[in-house]
């Protein structure tokens, strides 16, 4: 009987000896705090109509702008009602929810001020939160759709003037049509200071940002309610948040160094956006006297842009190459330049177009173009 009760002692023992060792002991984990900085549109439970949350026109669209811009617009974040479904037992969690730092700048029982709405977007991108806020949503805008329609008339007003015509010269209207949403960003017009904010001392040939670099893009509603208003009922009508915001689309990589752009200063949000867009560059300077009379046509094929689709926005080499190759390496193309030095210095670094990129492998691309360009 004992030496029975001794073998199973034995087997306890080593069994416990065993798990104690090889198996890892279950630890509990402490629960991480949810931070909510932001309200993530991708997550499944998020997914819903986006009046769901969305009411139009938002109480205080009459005083969001000055009172002679204003316009019936989305301009304030969802009520309480819209979180509380979903979300009650954050929303009364302690005296101080932390959910509610979402939209307000600190969780208050008196509510206490919020954060500015991501629209109207001059407000917004003024505010601490703008600084790395980013949104879910890419703009679909189909440049094909507009460029026919869209143009220029004598008014002063940028925002007050697209209107419906047609024109018997497509080219030219084209070239209107842009300039109604896009324009120079911080011109350098007849200041002797080409930099947009003052380099180091010892810059020598390395990059600065220069002015005239970026062209602007439309922020937030303003420009385009001027036809799709509720007054006018051309679709997608201004309620109708689904038509324009879309998930954006595989994003490409951007030729950005983000040291750089941290060491070039303070930029306005629209500028800094734009240099982190792959069919931007802080190299590309449209203000550059070879540049600035060319039609946006020659690089941008505006046709086929989709502003929700990043592929669609390359410029592609083929652009460069009708003023940058040439046939000959002696005739002064830059292209043809930087790819005979990277051939007889793998490090040399293509800095004539690009940042981050010009420490990378050629492209196959690009060594065509100078093959075709010496046939």
């Amino acid at each position: 009987m004992y030496k029975r009760l001794n073998v199973q002692l034995f087997w306890i023992a080593l069994t416990t000896l065993v798990v104690t060792t090889f198996v890892a002991p279950v630890v509990p984990q402490a629960r991480r705090r949810a931070t909510y900085t932001e309200f993530p549109h991708s997550v499944k439970a998020h997914g819903q109509e986006c009046s769901t949350c969305h009411k139009f026109p938002s109480s205080n669209w009459k005083t969001v702008r000055p009172a002679d811009q204003a316009f019936p617009d989305i301009t304030e974040y969802p009520e309480h009602a819209s979180c509380v479904s979903c979300h009650k037992q954050q929303f009364f969690k302690g005296t101080r929810p932390n959910i509610c730092t979402i939209c307000h700048i600190a969780s208050s029982p008196k509510g206490g001020p919020r954060h500015p709405f991501q629209n109207p977007r001059e407000a917004f991108d003024k505010s601490k939160k703008a600084e790395k806020a980013s949104s879910d949503w890419a703009v679909s805008f189909p440049h094909d759709k507009h460029i026919d329609i869209v143009s220029q008339n004598s008014s002063s007003s940028l925002f007050r003037n697209a209107h419906f015509t047609f024109s018997r010269e497509p080219r030219r209207m084209a070239e209107e049509s842009c300039k109604v949403c896009h324009q120079t960003m911080s011109p350098q017009g007849n200041s002797d200071d080409e930099f947009l904010t003052k380099p180091p001392a010892n810059i020598g040939d390395g990059f600065w940002l220069k002015k005239g670099t970026f062209k602007s893009s439309p922020l937030g509603h303003t420009t385009c309610f001027t036809c799709h208003s509720a007054d006018t009922g051309l679709a997608p009508e201004p309620q109708n948040c689904a038509g324009c915001h879309k998930a954006p689309g595989a994003k490409l990589p951007v030729d950005i160094d983000e040291k750089i752009l941290t060491r070039t200063g303070k930029l306005e949000r629209p500028m800094a956006e734009a240099w982190r867009l792959r069919e931007s560059s802080g190299v590309f300077r449209h203000e550059h006297f070879a540049h600035v009379d060319l039609s946006c046509s020659t690089c941008h094929s505006v046709e086929t842009m989709k502003t929700n689709e990043p592929a669609t926005m390359r410029v592609s080499i083929s652009s460069c190459a009708s003023c940058h190759v040439t046939a000959k390496l002696d005739d002064g193309g830059a292209l043809n330049y930087e790819a005979d030095m990277r051939s007889k210095n793998a490090k040399f670094e293509c800095v004539k177009c690009h940042l981050s990129f010009g420490s990378k492998p050629i492209p196959t691309s690009h060594l065509e173009a100078i093959k075709a360009a010496g046939k």
